[in-house]
């Protein structure tokens, strides 16, 4: 020991055993020997080998010289290395090197061999390793803690084993690196932010994308070391993020990507950073708040993350980013959402009304993306959604941008397809979005062509996918229409009607395209083209592609068949693909990849092919129906009754029938129809009768033996069904027998001789049969149809009342309340209306008879005879039945023709009877009149007497009847512009003289210079020129102006000698000037024509008198307020029932948030806007109840109301001659007096409204309401109106003349709802006050439900008065063709008006640019 001892103190090295001098003088192949023995000589020494230590003390000193540390051969240096982790391991604690030079040397050293683990498949590898593991496990470099370039080492160490790391390492290798970089951080009293970056740089995206290990050690090094580092990572972050020094490190650009990242190691890394994030939240720079807020999408919409429950401060700051002025911000706060509900359901709760507020953002952008992060949830999981999500999804589907519209809809079918067809998520899903397959057919109400024809798309591959089996793809068409609402049912008809309307088109240009080319036949095509082209999105392009198609049909003969073969009435499913794939590969091109004709084309092709009908599938649908009828189907798994399957099922055939006739042609589809018509259900057997008229006319050819069997169940049906079962048994003779006259005889005879009065509820049926019979063939039974009509129907059945009526204070009851007599006298006058109607000649006066009858019956208020026995619901019936029977009438020009004045002006005031059903069905039949083309222009005028009205759905339908009626026209002038000499009766500025004499002689209107009268007047001139003057075409309000100045220089050719009847003519037309004057600012212009009058209502202008005197009162002008019409388009509806009363609250956030289109129903000035309109809501009773029963107040208070209708020459009577009442009639005096006990009934909608004047508002009763501020409505979005009917449209059958019929016997019991919205912010005007005493005597008393105008007592408490539902229930007896072209449905549309947001961040700085003063 002491010989060692004494060698090392000489300074001489010692080696082992066998290892002779390492010098440079020898070998490199040697001295790489030498260093192996060496090496392991120091492996198997341990700590405890004092004398070894001492004995090779010196050769470690010499190891760790220049010689060897900067050998240049690696293999030298590698043994070197490992000789040094081992001194460092046997030496430890102490090392023998004290010099902090040297030792800085010797771990740069080492260090620069650890890169040599970079090769894992190096024969030295497993000496890296080695070397790795033994400073790892020594921890050697925490020596390096005592020296001034620590850092230096720690860094460069850092750096080395980052670079070298890579997917050949196995876990050891990944574990004693980070057991050697954790014991520096954990044990050394500081971590520079040198080395701190070292770490972090692996956690910027880049860089773990490039080197994804590196990224998993510095992830398991931050986990170890998370409590020791996380001070200095605090400190940096704080010193970026608050102090702004970006300058203290490289990564200051990556931080918030280091935050993400940090945050997914470990939470805890951040607890003192999170803190500054809700400061950088808010900060005025929007490309920082930006990155935080993408930064936080990330942290709470991480799948794991509870950070919204541990941090709630800074959650609810980033939902406050949900209203950035930023939209970029806000735009990435939509897209986190999807994130979230997927990962963090238990969130949904607090996004909700942050994405209800960005469902309405201004931006479309953020519209569209709100509609993304809910669907991709939804289809997810649809738990993930609450149904206000879902809902918001629906709002957008009525968007004003076409692109949110489809993401909505789209993902809205696909949410349907998953969950309820295909049934993932069981029946609780299915059942959660039932909502989903109507809400997607209401959008084909909308106008857009766009909207349209993507509802027909998802229909055809969402709802009912074509691609289904046939079996399986009618049960999914069979289950659907059954759980289908009412309206989404029309739609889906709608569709159907409008495709197989193309498809005829398309057929027709066919046949055009293969004539002989002619000026005649290219203007024919062009007429075809456009025609087609409305029906295509993008009319303006369209049509250049439709004439390509034109020309492509007329040249290539194989795409003509093909064409011809899928628009032909036997084509198949499965041939319509084959001919669509055929066609649109013949006419595409693999070089333009891009073809917009080719989309055209395709659009055109899936809108005509029959890709769901054919004579397969309507088999399979009646096999369908068939397991109903056994109880074999799967109703009850459906969630269907049984029975209302079958009848929805019948109905679904009576709808194909009528587009897809030849696809019922076969003997078993005509079987089951006849076991369906013994059926005990009327609708069902009802439906089969449709069916079989629809589709039976040649079934005397093709299927004999069911003739035979169905005859004698027809002429059953005819003489004893129901009436409307009889109706359509009569058709069905018609339609499918060649010798239907012997038929038609069978069945006449014994009905016409078994007329019975006594058997009132037998003679209804009857009756019915008569009718139609007399429509159809009025020539084979002329002589005993007018005996009938004469003897029986007038004398015995209309002039007599043979049962007391109930006395009820009701003026409305339901239809199976309305007495057997009533029902008789409705038929019976359909029998006299269709019999003229199927004679259409007057040459035996019998029509002047039958007006005469019909306006006494108007004439009387539906007592004929003025006996007193019918009840006040059953005059309700008769005046709307005689009502609906003039408009029938005057649809038929040979009657037209012979309707006086008086009798028209009489019918007209049935718009304001003063109940409310038959205003209803009247206003009903009246739209549909016009809509068709067949009432006269002077009809539309009628609307005008709507403005009113005291129920704000009735004047909202009246207005919204008045903007499609004057579309319809307008559209057919466009598409037919040669008929020039109709355009006095299409044009619809005509209607002003129409208008203006019907309110000139407004019963009234009777003090000439009255100004509240004068108001009323203006109101209702108005009502009908805002719509008209909405569009300024050819410079229509000069036009308008010049008529209005024509009638002024003429006189009333009803009373041309009567001065008074001619200056209220006069102060009419002042009245409309006014108007016209203060609406427009081109009135003045040059007419564009010279406008023709009506010489029925006005003489011929004298040319040497000019009639300049102005009639108005001066204190009139005030009320005639400039201001541009508002724009008409048709986005309301006209016949959804009415809902329940009810006033919508608007808060002022909401307000804020989007500000809806200009109202439509008034503009600026207007009457309607000029002082708050009443409605039912504020009525003290309710709308159809007759109170003269329930006076019982003293006779001082009776003698203060002026007393009713009197029978004598009175001022009334005089004015009842002037409006053409030729038929004297005597009924006792009856008063017509208004409760003011505030006992209202339990239903209220069926009581009459405390009004003054023909339902309108009393004047005297708003007075209590001076103080009332008009409710603030919610500004709800206009909805939309189903597509005009075509007027050669295919519907057009042989049923048509009788189509209409049926539906007076329930007078159009559906309530209108359309909403209308209020202007808010506006006060009421105080309300006018009545008519004094003097007047209200001279007032003719006799006038169509308008109550005398008296005094009323301000209503206690206003309360709304709605309809009960036996009063709005429809008819189930009403006819389903008069249905459809009746109710336009309606659906919310989008505004076009700009959205108004008030931002956090804005408010502020709009503060400061406010102007000061």
């Amino acid at each position: 020991m002491a010989h060692s001892k004494a060698r090392a103190a000489d300074g001489k090295v010692a080696y082992p055993p066998g290892v002779k001098e390492i010098s440079d003088k020898i070998s490199k192949e040697e001295m790489v020997r030498r260093l192996k023995m060496v090496v392991k000589t120091f492996m198997d020494m341990d700590q405890d080998s004092e004398e070894q230590k001492e004995l090779y003390l010196n050769l470690a000193l010499h190891l760790a010289s220049d010689f060897f540390l900067k050998h240049p051969d690696k293999d030298v240096r590698l043994l070197v290395a490992c000789c040094l982790a081992d001194i460092f391991r046997i030496y430890a604690p102490e090392a023998p090197y004290t010099s902090p030079d040297k030792l800085k040397d010797i771990f740069m050293f080492i260090t620069r061999q650890l890169k040599g683990l970079e090769d894992t498949k190096s024969p030295q590898f497993n000496r890296y390793f080695y070397l790795l593991e033994n400073i790892a496990w020594v921890k050697s470099y925490n020596i390096c803690f005592e020296l001034e370039d620590s850092n230096e080492i720690f860094t460069q160490l850092y750096r080395t084993l980052f670079q070298v790391i890579n997917n050949g390492h196995n876990q050891k290798v990944h574990m004693h690196m980070v057991d050697l970089m954790s014991s520096i951080i954990c044990e050394g009293d500081t971590v520079s932010q040198e080395l701190l970056d070292t770490v972090l740089v692996n956690l910027v995206p880049a860089h773990k994308n490039l080197n994804k290990q590196a990224y998993d050690l510095a992830k398991a090094l931050l986990k170890r070391t998370a409590q020791a580092i996380e001070p200095y990572i605090t400190n940096f972050f704080n010193q970026v993020l608050m102090l702004g020094k970006t300058s203290v490190s490289d990564l200051s650009e990556h931080v918030f990507d280091l935050i993400l990242e940090l945050y997914n190691i470990d939470g805890h890394l951040l607890l003192s950073v999170l803190p500054q994030l809700e400061f950088k939240l808010k900060s005025n720079d929007n490309d920082e708040r930006l990155q935080v807020v993408k930064l936080l999408a990330k942290m709470f919409g991480a799948k794991d993350s509870e950070l919204a429950a541990q941090n709630k401060p800074l959650w609810q700051c980033y939902l406050g980013r949900f209203n950035d002025i930023h939209v970029p911000i806000r735009l990435e706060c939509v897209k986190f959402a999807s994130h979230c509900l997927m990962n963090h359901p238990d969130l949904a709760k607090d996004l909700t009304e942050f994405l209800r507020v960005r469902s309405h953002d201004p931006e479309e952008a953020i519209r569209h993306d709100v509609i993304v992060s809910i669907v991709t949830a939804a289809k997810k999981d649809l738990s993930l959604v609450n149904d206000a999500l879902l809902n918001f999804v629906k709002e957008r589907t009525l968007d004003k941008r076409w692109r949110v519209r489809k993401e909505a809809m789209m993902g809205l079918a696909s949410i349907y397809r998953k969950y309820s067809l295909q049934g993932e998520g069981g029946r609780e899903a299915s059942k959660q979005i039932s909502w989903i397959k109507d809400k997607l057919l209401h959008i084909y109400y909308q106008n857009s062509i766009d909207d349209r024809l993507l509802v027909e798309r998802i229909f055809a591959q969402y709802m009912v996918p074509h691609s289904l089996e046939t079996a399986e793809r009618m049960k999914c068409l069979y289950y659907l229409y059954a759980t289908l609402d009412t309206n989404a049912v029309k739609a889906l008809n709608e569709m159907w009607k409008c495709q197989n309307l193309l498809r005829h088109n398309v057929k027709d240009l066919l046949d055009l395209v293969k004539k002989p080319k002619s000026e005649t036949s290219s203007k024919a095509v062009f007429a075809k083209v456009m025609v087609i082209t409305r029906n295509l999105p993008d009319p303006g392009k369209a049509q250049d592609f439709v004439k390509k198609l034109a020309q492509v049909l007329e040249d290539d003969e194989r795409i003509r068949d093909q064409l011809e073969t899928l628009v032909g009435p036997s084509c198949s499913c499965k041939q319509a693909e084959l001919c669509v794939r055929d066609i649109t590969k013949k006419l595409g091109s693999p070089k333009q990849p891009s073809n917009p004709f080719l989309e055209m084309v395709k659009f055109l092709l899936e809108r005509i092919a029959p890709v769901h009908i054919d004579t397969e599938s309507i088999s399979a649908l009646i096999k369908q129906v068939n397991k109903s009828i056994e109880g074999t189907a799967d109703d009850d798994e459906e969630g269907v009754l049984t029975d209302s399957a079958i009848r929805a099922g019948l109905e679904l055939l009576k709808v194909l029938s009528f587009t897809h006739p030849v696809s019922f042609h076969s003997a078993e589809t005509f079987e089951s129809l006849l076991g369906c018509l013994k059926m005990d259900d009327e609708k069902v057997a009802e439906a089969a009768l449709q069916i079989f008229k629809n589709t039976g006319g040649k079934m005397e050819e093709s299927f004999p033996h069911i003739k035979f069997v169905l005859l004698p169940v027809l002429q059953s049906k005819a003489k004893r069904g129901p009436p409307r079962q009889a109706k359509y048994a009569i058709y069905c003779i018609n339609a499918m027998f060649a010798n239907r006259d012997t038929h038609f005889a069978q069945i006449f005879e014994p009905l016409h001789k078994g007329l019975d009065p006594a058997d009132l509820e037998q003679l209804i049926t009857p009756l019915t049969t008569l009718g139609h019979l007399a429509q159809l063939a009025p020539e084979q039974f002329a002589a005993p149809l007018k005996s009938l009509v004469a003897n029986f129907i007038v004398k015995d059945l209309l002039m007599n009342d043979r049962i007391p009526g109930k006395k009820t204070t009701k003026l409305w009851v339901p239809d199976d309340e309305v007495s057997p007599e009533t029902m008789a006298k409705i038929q019976g006058i359909k029998l006299m209306v269709r019999w003229l109607l199927g004679v259409k000649n007057n040459q035996s006066k019998s029509g002047n008879s039958t007006l005469r009858m019909l306006t006494a019956i108007l004439h009387s208020d539906g007592d004929l005879t003025e006996q007193g026995k019918m009840g006040k619901p059953d005059m309700s019936r008769l005046r709307l039945a005689a009502a609906c029977a003039l408009l029938k009438l005057a649809q038929e020009p040979c009657y037209h023709k012979i309707i006086t004045l008086e009798q028209y002006q009489l019918c007209a005031l049935v718009i304001n009877d003063e109940c409310y059903q038959v205003r209803q069905g009247f206003a009903q039949k009246l739209h549909r009149g016009l809509c068709r083309l067949r009432l006269p222009l002077e009809y539309m005028a009628v609307f005008a007497l709507c403005a009113k009205d005291p129920v704000k759905e009735r004047r909202a339908h009246a207005r919204q009847c008045l903007v499609k009626n004057v579309n319809i026209r307008r559209e057919y002038l466009k598409q037919h512009a040669a008929i020039s000499d109709k355009l006095f009766s299409l044009l619809p500025e005509y209607v002003v003289p129409y208008a203006v004499h019907l309110l000139a002689h407004d019963p009234d209107y009777v003090k000439v210079q009255d100004i509240e009268q004068l108001k009323d007047i203006k109101e209702a001139l108005w009502f009908v020129l805002e719509i008209i003057m909405a569009k300024n075409e050819n410079n229509s309000h000069a036009f308008i102006r010049k008529m209005v100045e024509n009638i002024k220089q003429t006189k009333d050719a009803q009373s041309p000698a009567d001065s008074k009847t001619n200056e209220k003519l006069y102060t009419v037309c002042d009245v409309a000037m006014h108007i016209i004057m203060s609406k427009s600012t081109t009135y003045s212009l040059e007419s564009p024509k010279d406008p023709i009058l009506p010489s029925t209502l006005f003489t011929k202008p004298d040319k040497n008198i000019s009639n300049t005197k102005y009639y108005l009162p001066p204190e009139m002008k005030s009320f005639f307020a400039p201001g541009k019409p508002k724009s008409a388009n048709v986005l309301g509806a006209v016949n959804k029932p009415l809902s329940s009363a009810g006033k919508q609250i608007q808060s002022k956030a909401s307000r804020m948030e989007t500000a809806s289109n200009d109202d439509s129903s008034s503009s600026p000035g207007s009457p309607q806007r000029g002082k708050s309109r009443h409605d039912s809501a504020e009525m003290d009773h309710s709308e159809n109840e007759d109170l003269s029963r329930k006076r019982a107040d003293s006779a001082d208070k009776e003698s203060e109301k002026p007393r009713g209708r009197k029978r004598g020459l009175t001022a009334g009577d005089a004015a009842d001659i002037k409006r053409g009442r030729k038929k004297a009639t005597t009924v006792t005096e009856a008063e017509d007096m208004w409760g003011d006990e505030d006992n209202r009934p339990e239903d209220e909608q069926n009581n009459p409204p405390k009004k003054g004047r023909r339902g309108r508002p009393p004047k005297a009763a708003a007075s209590g309401n001076q103080d009332a501020l008009p409710a603030k409505g919610k500004r709800e979005r206009k909805k939309a109106a189903p597509p005009p009917e075509d007027d050669d449209d295919k519907e057009d059958d042989e049923e048509r003349p009788d189509e209409d019929d049926d539906d007076e016997e329930d007078g159009g019991g559906g309530a209108e709802n359309v909403e209308v919205k209020t202007r808010t912010g506006r006060q009421a005007r105080t309300p006018r006050r009545s008519q004094s005493s003097d007047v209200a005597e001279l007032t003719p008393q006799k006038r169509r439900g308008r109550p005398p105008k008296s005094a009323q007592p301000p209503p206690k408490k206003p309360t709304r008065g709605g309809r009960s539902k036996g009063g709005a229930a429809k008819d189930d007896s009403e006819d389903e063709e008069d249905q459809e072209d009746d109710e336009v449905q309606e659906e919310p549309t989008p505004k076009d008006g700009s959205f108004l947001y008030v931002w956090q961040f804005s408010i502020k700085t709009r503060l400061r640019r406010q102007p000061k003063y």
